[in-house]
C-alpha cells in the first residue's frame, strides 16, 4: 500500500508543477503584450503631445496675428478719428472733427446754420463763431493805415508800411512794436489759429546794399516782423509763416503816389488750424463740466 502512495504523490506533484509552467508562460505572454501596449499607448502618447503643442503654437500664432491686427485697426482708428484731408475743394474730416463741429453748430443761431449747403459751409460757420466769441480787435487802433477784415474763417488784418518800416528799410520802426504787441495779443487769443505774415511792396524798382528787388524786401519785411513775434512776443514759431508777395498783388494800380502808398503794406492773415481748433474746443468744455 505504502508503494502505490509514493508514485500517485510524486504524479500529483509533477502534474502540480506543469499546470503552473503553463499559467506562469500565459502570465508572462499577457505581461509582454501588456507591456508592448503600454510601449506603443507611451509612442501614441507623446505624439499626441507633439501634436497638440504643435496645435497650440498655432493657435498662439493665430492669437498673435488677430491681437495684431486688432492693435492696427485701433491705430488705425485713432489716425482717423484726428485726419484731416482736402480732396479737391471738398473738406474730408473725421468722426471725432465732424462730432466736435456739430457740438458748436448747435450753439449758433439755427438761421444761420440754414445756409450751410456743404460740409465746408458748416465748417465754416463753427469757426467763425468761435473766433467772433474769442478774438478782440478792438484794442488795433482804426485808422485809414490799418484795415481788419474777418472773412469767415479767415482774420485779415493790413497795415500801412509806413506804421511799420522807414522807406525801402525792413528794419521795424521803435514806434511800431505798442502796435505789434497789440498784434501778438490777438494771435495769442486763439491759440487753433496759424498766422501768416505777408509782405506787399509797390511796382517801382527798388535795388541798394542790402535789398535786391521788390521780392528781397517783401520777404525781409514779413520775416522782421515774424522774428519779434516769435522772440520778443513768445509767439511758437510752429504757429508763423513768412510770406513775400512783392508788388504782385496790388490793392490798386500803382498810377499814382497815393495808390502806391495804399499797396505799400503788411498783412497779418491768422488761418484756422482745424486739428487744433477743434481739440481746444473739445478741452475748453471740458474743463467747464
Amino acid at each position: 500500500m505504502k508503494k502505490l502512495i509514493i508514485p500517485i504523490t510524486i504524479l500529483s506533484l509533477l502534474m502540480t508543477s506543469c499546470v503552473s509552467k503553463k499559467k506562469y508562460a500565459s502570465l508572462e505572454t499577457q505581461f509582454n503584450e501588456t507591456k508592448g501596449t503600454l510601449q506603443k499607448t507611451t509612442l501614441e502618447k507623446e505624439e499626441l503631445e507633439t501634436k497638440f503643442a504643435k496645435i497650440e503654437q498655432r493657435v498662439a500664432n493665430y492669437n498673435k496675428k488677430i491681437n495684431s491686427l486688432k492693435s492696427d485697426n485701433v491705430t488705425l482708428q485713432k489716425e482717423n478719428d484726428v485726419k484731416l484731408d482736402m480732396v479737391g475743394n471738398a473738406a474730408v474730416i473725421s468722426n471725432i472733427t465732424r462730432k466736435r463741429m456739430n457740438e458748436t453748430l448747435a450753439k449758433v443761431d439755427p438761421a444761420v446754420v440754414a445756409k450751410a449747403k456743404t460740409l465746408k459751409d458748416s465748417l465754416n460757420i463753427a469757426i467763425s463763431y468761435n473766433l467772433k466769441n474769442k478774438i478782440n480787435t478792438s484794442d488795433l487802433a482804426t485808422s485809414d493805415d490799418l484795415n481788419i477784415d474777418i472773412d469767415q474763417t479767415v482774420v485779415m488784418i493790413s497795415i500801412s508800411d509806413k506804421l511799420l518800416f522807414n522807406t525801402a528799410s525792413y528794419q521795424v520802426k521803435q514806434g511800431a512794436y505798442s502796435l505789434i504787441e497789440k498784434l501778438a495779443n490777438v494771435i495769442k487769443s486763439e491759440p487753433s489759429m496759424d498766422v501768416m505774415i505777408e509782405g506787399h511792396t509797390d511796382s517801382r524798382t527798388i535795388s541798394n546794399i542790402a535789398v535786391q528787388d521788390n521780392w528781397d524786401l517783401s520777404v525781409k519785411r514779413a520775416t522782421s516782423i515774424v522774428r519779434l513775434l516769435e522772440k520778443k512776443y513768445k509767439i511758437e514759431g510752429s504757429r508763423l509763416i513768412a510770406s513775400g508777395r512783392g508788388s504782385t498783388v496790388p490793392l490798386v494800380d500803382n498810377n499814382s503816389e497815393e495808390n502806391r502808398a495804399k499797396n505799400r503794406r503788411t498783412r497779418i492773415v491768422i488761418l484756422p488750424n482745424l486739428d487744433k481748433f477743434f481739440a481746444l474746443l473739445a478741452n475748453e468744455e471740458l474743463a467747464e463740466k
